[in-house]
Order: structure tokens, then sequence, then C-alpha cells
């Protein structure tokens, strides 16, 4: 287990933020997890558990402790020809995951492809993308409780996964420290591509039945296309969650705004793209001191260079009150602020 004082995170935060925490925990193994809750005398608030760091912004130095899990380890726990039951260590990259699973003919990922982050933390967010959410493949999720120590297998279903949410980030949070995630793939390959512009993309590629590789880099370029690297320009992906609302409210909305895209949740709600929300209020490409909206995706906020956390939440504050004033609709910051 590796732990160092006043530790920088700016290479634990996509954002590139410069900040740093009073201490920086990190974990090998599901012993040096337990181990660490055992030791853990601090109140739980100050603990914060972290992934790859790329749905995080820091608002200033961190004056707890920071744990990251680096828990590796990609293991078949059975196959037959219809399913693949996959255990992956928490601090796997997903983005790797997905590749291994492409790769060898586990299917159920691949609409996840390029998104930033790690196993734990993606279990965490319920990550999704492209008509796919993660919830869909993980069967059990492994974890140490804080308060215990002990080891614990969580049933999928009793995570109440919805749209970015889990009770991991409700009322189990600093409950428990992700070790593993399992997910139930597919040997069968159904392609998803009715969802943004895939079906466009790979027409123009001449693709008509793509195979899963196929369909893997062509959601990997579309992603590439629209968000900004990282390492080149500090954001986190998508800032804003997609606004769902009420059947009536969209109705209205539609009437008044009438190539407004949109989602069918169900019967009585619709999701709206928050990126159209924020375009359509002028906000695209747009800088403010040190922050920014991506020139070519609204809903990524950007570090130009050198901004704090503050700056970027106050773009963020700024992006909301537009939004509300102009369609009723508020915006709500997938992104973790801390």
């Amino acid at each position: 287990m590796r732990e160092e004082r006043n530790h920088s995170l700016l290479a634990h935060n996509t954002f590139a933020i410069v900040v740093t925490c009073k201490r920086f925990v990190e974990a090998e193994s599901v012993e040096d997890v337990i181990n660490f809750v055992k030791s853990y005398n601090d109140n739980i608030e100050d603990l914060l558990v972290i992934g790859g760091g790329s749905n995080v912004l820091f608002t200033g130095d961190y004056k707890g402790t920071v744990f990251h899990s680096a828990i590796k380890g990609i293991e078949v726990l059975s196959d037959d020809s219809a399913q693949v039951t996959l255990r992956v260590g928490s601090g796997e990259v997903w983005d790797d995951v997905v590749e291994y699973c492409v790769n060898n003919g586990m299917y159920g990922a691949e609409n996840l492809s390029a998104i930033p982050g790690e196993v734990g933390a993606g279990a965490v967010q319920n990550i999704g993308a492209y008509g796919a959410e993660i919830k869909d493949i993980i069967y059990k999720v492994e974890a140490v409780e804080i308060a215990t120590g002990k080891i614990v297998e969580i049933m999928a279903h009793d995570c109440q996964y919805a749209y970015r949410s889990s009770r991991f980030k409700s009322d189990w949070k600093n409950k428990y420290i992700i070790t593993h995630v399992t997910y139930k793939l597919s040997r069968q390959f159904e392609p998803r591509l009715d969802y943004g512009n895939i079906r466009d993309e790979l027409q123009k590629r001449n693709i008509a039945n793509p195979t899963a590789i196929q369909l893997r880099q062509v959601i990997t370029d579309i992603r590439n296309s629209k968000l900004p690297d990282p390492k080149v320009e500090g954001n986190a992906g998508s800032f804003f969650m997609n606004p769902i609302v009420g059947r009536s409210k969209f109705d209205a909305l539609k009437s008044q705004y009438p190539t407004m895209p949109y989602y069918d949740v169900d019967a009585d709600n619709v999701k709206i793209p928050a990126g159209w929300l924020i375009d359509q209020c002028g906000w695209k490409g747009k800088t403010v001191g040190r922050a920014g909206v991506h020139s070519k995706q609204a809903l990524v906020l950007v570090n130009r260079g050198g901004a704090t956390g503050n700056e970027i939440v106050s773009l963020c504050k700024m992006i909301v009150e537009d939004v509300k004033n102009k369609y009723g609709v508020e915006l709500v910051p997938e992104v973790n602020i801390v």
C-alpha cells in the first residue's frame, strides 16, 4: 500500500486543477483496502474515494484523505456458448476492459467504448453512452465495508441503478470501497445502432453489418471527434446530465422549439440533450476567464489553461441559470464537485 502526505492531485483529475490533498493512499490488493479501513480513524466525511479522476472537479486543496484503488486483474469466472461472467479489479481502466471484451468475443460493453475512468468508479456512476448503461452488464459488485473491514458481495439489483446514479452515490456514500466488479456478457453479438449518429457514420464507411470491433472503432472515433483530449485541454467529459422532464413539460417545449431533439424514457418522461440546450443559449465555444465551453460539444466544460475549480463552477452556474431562464429546465452537474 502506498501512502503520501501533501500529495499533488494533478495526475488524479482530468480537469488538470492544481491542488493537493493532506493524505493520499493507494491500495493494490483487497488486503490493502481492509488494512486501510481498519486503521482509518478520521471523520468519514473527510475520506474521498476516487477512480481515474475523470469525473471530479476540485475547488481547492483537499483537507482529508484521498483513497485510490489500483487493484488490477481480469478473470473469466464462467463461460459457455451463451454467456460469460468476467471479474475485474476496480483499478482497471474501463476502456481497456471494453477492448478486452470485444477482442475476445464477449459482447454488451462495446457501446461504452472510450468512456474515461476506471472500473470501480464506473459501477458507482452507472456510466452510459450511445443507448447503453453499465448497469445492463453488471452482475455483482465486491467491496469492503468501511466501518467493519468486512468483504461484501452486492448484487446489481440491490445497487438501485438509475440514470448516472446508484446507492453508492446516495445512502451508501462512504460506506463501501469497491474492489471488484463482475459483468455478465453475451457470446452473441447484437449491435445497438439507433443512438446518436452511429448509423450515419457506419454508412459513411460502407459498413452495413458491423462487427463488434468495427462498432467499437466507430464509437471511439465519434467520441474523439467531439471531445477534447484532457492532456491538451483539461475536462471531465460530459459536465451535465441530460435532463429528464415530464411529458406535459416536453410537449410545451416541443411546440415552442420544434427542432428540439429528444429521447423517450418511458410513457411519462422524456430526455432532452443538455448539450443542445446549452448550445441554443449561445455557450458553445465561449470562454470566461480561464474556463470555457468546448467548441464541438457544448456539454463539455474545459480548462483553457490554469483555471481553478471555482472558475469552472462559476461558468457552470452561469450556464445553469441561462438554460433555466430560457427553457425552465434545471441542469444538474454529472461531475462530482469537491
